[in-house]
């Protein structure tokens, strides 16, 4: 964590708020019988997940997990000397941004206006847009909250000379009085998605940042997952190329005004090698900010995540636990080799990975055994296809735990989220704003 840039998670008093929230039909899976009740409230009752009146499908998320994650994440950032802002767009939870500011986080990252619209109604007073804001009805709100709120600090990507025109015209129609910070996004590539594609190109857009009056270029950041065909020595080889241009932008002058430099990339596929890289920044005219994003790490998952960690490589680091279960109960057992839980797409992430059968809890006695011998084959809106081999025991009335793979569209089909210890207690409801 940069000692220069300290973090106070002030403004987020609005939390005691959720608690207050009622419960009703719109929260998935909660008991029908605590309709009237305060979130505060149901929580205090510890139910418990499966005797508690919760319905299927139910997602759950281990709070041993999401604990350990958070530390895990805070303690690597500290030991590699990185500043940390979380990508909210994982989650959308302003209690986990909470949890996460209060492990030293310098802000939270988000990618929409609407984002940064949530961040701000919590109180977030550090947010970076890992996107180009060009619509002019955000830039204007955005004009109003730095004005409103002196210890706001935004920041942004710009891409292009005609972005940086568009934000300038939107700024000064808004009569914007404080300049907004910018950060030249590098492309990572020919085909990859966003960023300026050559060293070139990112000067030109610097150049256009320095002749208005409503931008100030503070740094330079870009995402290198998006690396085509992205090995260890080709995401090494872009971030050597974006810490250069910052190098080359601070020899220049480009940062004159700033009073820190943000060196920001990292998703959570190549953090380690972010963190190696970044390790070897040298000594600016002021002061770095490096800068790292990623965001799946709170929950991890059971597929692509589980994959793609960089701890499979740093196992020495530590490990990230998955915190995701989604239970669904069996409703047909048309045959002995297939089976049909009542979760389908409306609830469990399908986009990269299909769920994966873990555990199942008898309807009978409720003992708890592997999910030996069945498999998840497809989704539909809301049925599990399985597929069950000879000998597994499923039989209707059965719940099956489920793995689930990509946080990112695995949150965003709950608003409440049970959070539940080991042994099934409900302790809190994670809120969700998609």
């Amino acid at each position: 964590m940069a000692a220069d840039h300290p973090v106070t998670p002030a403004g987020l008093v609005e939390l005691a708020g959720l608690a207050d929230e009622r419960v009703d039909h719109r929260f998935k899976a909660l008991p029908p019988d605590a309709d009237g009740l305060t979130v505060g409230a149901l929580a205090a009752e510890r139910r418990n997940l499966f005797t508690g009146g919760f319905t299927t499908p139910v997602l759950a998320l281990s709070a041993e997990s999401v604990e350990h994650n958070l530390a895990l994440l805070e303690t690597y950032a500290e030991r590699h000397g990185l500043a940390f802002a979380p990508h909210g767009k994982t989650s959308m939870s302003p209690q986990l941004f909470a949890d996460q500011l209060k492990r030293g986080a310098w802000g939270i990252t988000a990618a929409v206006p609407h984002q940064a619209r949530v961040y701000r109604a919590y109180g977030i007073r550090r947010i970076f847009l890992a996107n180009e804001l060009v619509d002019p009805v955000a830039l204007r709100w955005l004009a109003g909250e730095l004005v409103a709120d002196p210890e706001f600090r935004f920041v942004c990507y710009v891409d292009s000379v005609r972005g940086v025109e568009l934000m300038d015209e939107a700024l000064r129609a808004a009569s914007a009085s404080r300049p907004v910070d910018v950060v030249v996004e590098l492309g990572a590539g020919e085909g990859a998605r966003t960023g300026a594609r050559t060293e070139a190109d990112c000067a030109a857009v610097a150049d256009a940042v320095a002749s208005t009056g409503t931008l100030r270029l503070v740094g330079v950041a870009g995402y290198e997952g998006e690396v085509p065909d992205a090995s260890p020595e080709r995401v090494r080889d872009w971030l050597h190329r974006l810490v250069a241009l910052a190098a080359d932008f601070d020899k220049a002058g480009r940062f004159a005004g700033a009073d820190a430099v943000l060196v920001s990339a990292g998703g959570s596929a190549w953090f380690d090698t972010v963190a190696e890289v970044f390790a070897e920044i040298p000594e600016l005219s002021v002061p770095v900010v490096k800068l790292l994003r990623s965001g799946a790490y709170v929950s991890h998952d059971d597929g692509h995540y589980r994959r793609l960690t960089p701890f499979n490589r740093v196992s020495e680091e530590g490990t990230l636990q998955p915190a995701f279960r989604l239970w669904a109960q069996v409703v047909s057992r048309p045959t002995a080799e297939q089976a049909f839980l009542n979760a389908g797409k409306r609830d469990a992430a399908y986009d990269l990975d299909l769920p994966e059968a873990q555990v199942i809890r008898s309807g009978r006695d409720g003992s708890v055994r592997a999910a030996t011998g069945v498999t998840v084959t497809g989704l539909s809106d809301q049925h599990t296809w399985v597929r069950t081999e000879a000998g597994a025991e499923l039989e209707v009335g059965d719940w099956v735990g489920m793995g689930l793979s990509h946080p990112c569209t695995s949150f965003d089909k709950w608003q409440l989220i049970p959070l539940v210890e080991a042994d099934g207690t409900v302790t809190d409801y994670i809120r969700t704003f998609f």
